[in-house]
């Protein structure tokens, strides 16, 4: 038997035991859970509803919601082509840049975004309701949302220079930075 397979039943072994480190549970409820919401969408894959909601925050550029969501260009470029034949997003020219376009979601996005939040949302609910204090998860998650927010805005502000924990790394923060929705 080699080390790793070992090592993966010994993992096993200690999750069955509950001695499973906490953060690693943490992790696997955290992918679990994101599971479920994503099943909980009927018309919209994780990664569509992703871009929708960068969308729905004024985010406009292609590139900025590819930053945003820490994906690929080609990634983005495929969801905002789907999406726009589906009607749920238009391109719009940006008046004196010809070679930018800027993308808005359309009435029937809007109603899309709607309603994959509330079909998710109702999902979170019920899983909340199974443990001991529902109002406390649905704080520790903001809390963790805003750890997330604060952990993209360092690093994109490590990518441009921008010292995080400055004037002009909070001012960047505002701006749409990575932050995943």
């Amino acid at each position: 038997m080699s080390e790793q397979s070992v090592y993966a039943l010994t993992m096993q072994q200690r999750e069955f035991a509950g001695e499973l480190d906490a953060a690693a549970a943490a992790v696997r409820a955290l992918v679990r859970v994101s599971r479920l919401l994503e099943r909980s969408l009927e018309e919209l894959s994780l990664p569509h509803y992703r871009v929708l909601a960068a969308l729905s925050t004024g985010e406009e550029l292609a590139s900025r919601v590819a930053a945003r969501l820490a994906l690929g260009r080609p990634a983005v470029s495929a969801a905002v082509a789907s999406l726009a034949e589906r009607g749920l997003l238009v391109r719009v020219d940006v008046a004196g840049d010809q070679r930018t376009v800027a993308l808005r979601l359309t009435a029937a996005g809007w109603e899309t975004l709607a309603r994959a939040d509330a079909a998710m949302s109702g999902e979170l609910r019920v899983l909340a309701a199974k443990t001991a204090d529902p109002e406390g998860l649905f704080e520790t998650i903001g809390l963790l949302n805003e750890a997330v927010s604060a952990t993209y805005a360092e690093r994109r502000a490590g990518h441009t220079g921008i010292k995080p924990g400055t004037a002009a790394a909070a001012a960047s923060s505002t701006r749409g930075g990575p932050a995943e929705p």
